[in-house]
């Protein structure tokens, strides 16, 4: 055998570094090198950290605190709820209190409304009667001429017709009645004049009221206050010097004395003056006796 022939080694083969130790090689050499560099970086008596950070830990003290937050909370929305629900309150009884207040006006439009058209109606049925108590006035005066006339030529029988009945009425009242018919019967003729009360010019309840003051009754002034002044009386039985009244009792616009024999008399209107004129031409509404 040459002496260059190889002999097989009894040694066993070197096996590889595993893995692992090269990694963890590695490993210890990055962390070695860094630390290396920060020692080289940092001051060269630097001191390792040794300092533990201790973490806070919740303490019943603390839970109280969040209890107390959580019930603060609560009745901050507690309260926000309720005055959303007042909110909401108010919101609706302004709307309801504005309803009723468009409802208030409209019903008081409506009774504007009709009390003005009661008005215009009543302003008509007077201006109606004017217009009739006008003409009566008319055909009285035509026969007062006439019984006047018929008298001057020695017409005795018809004196007790026309003008004459004035006087004839008069003679049946007594008392103080007498004097109320006579006092009015003196002023037939005279002016009307809205708010007047003599002595040479009347409005109607201006005349009635100076008839019964001169014999110490005072009367109030107005047609409404007269037509309840005193007794009520049916107008089948009427008595000289009763106060007659159209209209309600209460609520009258004319009044006159009522002379006996079915006539009265009043100040009319501004067209006719005091006039002497029948109820049954104009009946009244309705009566008072004061004597």
């Amino acid at each position: 055998m040459s002496h260059t022939a190889q002999i097989p080694s009894h040694r066993k083969p070197r096996r590889s570094a595993p893995k692992v130790t090269i990694l963890r090689a590695g490993v210890a050499g990055g962390v070695l090198s860094t630390i290396a560099v920060a020692a080289a970086a940092g001051p060269a008596n630097a001191e390792p950290v040794t300092q533990t950070i201790e973490m806070p830990t919740l303490t019943s003290g603390l839970a109280g605190d969040f209890a107390k937050s959580a019930d603060a909370t609560q009745r901050v929305a507690t309260n926000l709820d309720l005055q959303a629900q007042e909110d909401a309150a108010i919101a609706k009884a302004a709307k309801v209190a504005k309803t009723a207040k468009a409802e208030a006006e409209r019903t008081a439009e409506a009774e504007k409304k009709k009390a003005q058209a009661a008005e215009r109606a009543a302003a008509a049925e007077r201006a109606t009667r004017d217009a009739e108590r006008t003409a009566l006035a008319a055909v009285s005066t035509n026969s007062a001429s006439n019984s006047n006339s018929t008298a001057g030529s020695g017409a005795g029988s018809n004196a007790s017709t026309g003008s004459s009945s004035a006087s004839t009425v008069t003679s049946r009242a007594t008392g103080s009645a007498a004097s109320v018919v006579a006092f009015v019967q003196s002023h037939i003729g005279d002016a009307y004049i809205m708010g007047s009360t003599g002595p040479n010019a009347w409005d109607c309840s201006g005349l009635v009221q100076a008839a019964y003051s001169q014999i110490g009754i005072d009367l109030p002034r107005v047609s409404q206050d007269q037509s309840t002044a005193g007794t009520q009386v049916s107008l089948s039985n009427l008595q000289p010097g009763d106060i007659l009244y159209w209209g309600g009792a209460g609520s009258a616009y004319h009044t006159a004395i009522y002379i006996g024999d079915g006539q009265f008399v009043g100040a009319q209107n501004p067209s006719k003056g005091v006039v002497q004129a029948s109820l049954d031409y104009d009946p009244p509404s309705g009566a008072v006796r004061v004597l």
